[in-house]
């Protein structure tokens, strides 16, 4: 997953999928938008993530079954570099 925030915009984006190319979008919450390659999210827009993260986040996660903690995770890590992309891999859960 890739995540980069534009601080001239004021917006992150977490591309999920660089595979596939977006076919149309779904505003989800007032700040934040999936883009869709048929049903498939394959990018996230949170706009105004100093307002807060959770809220949109939420959303997105309970509208597409995503992880929220990978989520979180790669939005922080584009807050924390601002204007550069970061990578982040996340591992599924080993299961017993």
């Amino acid at each position: 997953m890739r995540a980069d925030y534009d601080s001239k915009a004021n917006a992150i984006s977490i591309v999920l999928s660089d595979a596939t190319q977006a076919e149309r979008a779904d505003q989800v919450h007032q700040r934040a938008v999936m883009a869709l390659h048929g049903n498939r999210p394959v990018e996230l827009q949170l706009l105004y993530p100093d307002l807060g993260i959770d809220e949109p986040l939420g959303a997105v996660c309970r509208a597409y079954d995503l992880d929220e903690e990978a989520l979180a995770a790669a939005a922080r890590a584009a807050l924390a570099a601002p204007d550069r992309s970061v990578t982040l891999e996340v591992a599924q859960t080993a299961t017993a």
